[in-house]
Order: C-alpha cells, then sequence, then structure tokens
C-alpha cells in the first residue's frame, strides 16, 4: 500500500542555560494548530522490534504541581479509552476506569 498523504507534527522545546525546557509549543497543520503553547507533554512511541515502548516526558518549569495532577489525570483516562478502543477489552477498560477514579479521589481532584 503506498503512502498518499503525510502529516507531520512538530514539537519545539525551548531550554535553558541548564537544559531544562522552558517553552513547548506545537504545531499540527492539519488539525489547524499552528505553534500553540504547552507546559507539558508525553510522547510514546512503540519499537516493534525492540518490542517496547520509547518515551518523551516534558513539561516547563512554570508547569504548576496543581495542574501536573490534573494533566496525568486526565492522560490516565484517555489512555483507558484508547485501549478500549485499541482492543475492545471492556473488562480491563473498565478496571483502568476505577484506577482513575480511586487516582482522582486520592489526588482530590473530584
Amino acid at each position: 500500500m503506498a503512502v498518499k498523504h503525510t502529516s507531520e507534527i512538530k514539537l519545539t522545546v525551548g531550554l535553558d542555560e541548564n537544559r531544562v525546557p522552558e517553552e513547548l509549543n506545537w504545531s499540527a497543520q492539519d488539525g489547524g494548530i499552528e505553534n500553540e503553547e504547552a507546559k507539558a507533554m508525553m510522547l510514546s512511541v512503540w519499537d516493534s522490534k525492540s518490542r517496547e515502548s520509547l518515551k518523551i516526558d516534558l513539561w516547563t518549569k512554570d508547569m504548576p504541581v496543581d495542574e501536573m495532577k490534573i494533566f496525568f489525570h486526565q492522560t490516565l483516562v484517555t489512555m483507558a479509552d484508547t485501549f478500549m478502543k485499541a482492543t475492545q477489552d471492556e473488562k480491563m477498560t473498565a478496571t483502568m476506569k476505577d484506577f482513575c477514579d480511586y487516582f482522582a479521589e486520592k489526588l482530590e481532584l473530584k
């Protein structure tokens, strides 16, 4: 099957003198996103040769801890939703959602 279109997602990280992120920006032209600011990001890529996840987790110095907790919670919920779409495993998805509820409760997010 030949590739008929390519789409680019661009991440730009502004670092301080110690190489600590001060700015995160991203663009996705096909999605109408151009140089949008972000305070944190998590990117996972599957390497099928080594059968492992490769990841980049970044956050800016001024990312507040309370927002980081919300970011993690929302990311976990999204991962549960994506897991369901990818596997159709309702039982494990429900278990993951239960953990998300527990996580939010313990962090007093709800």
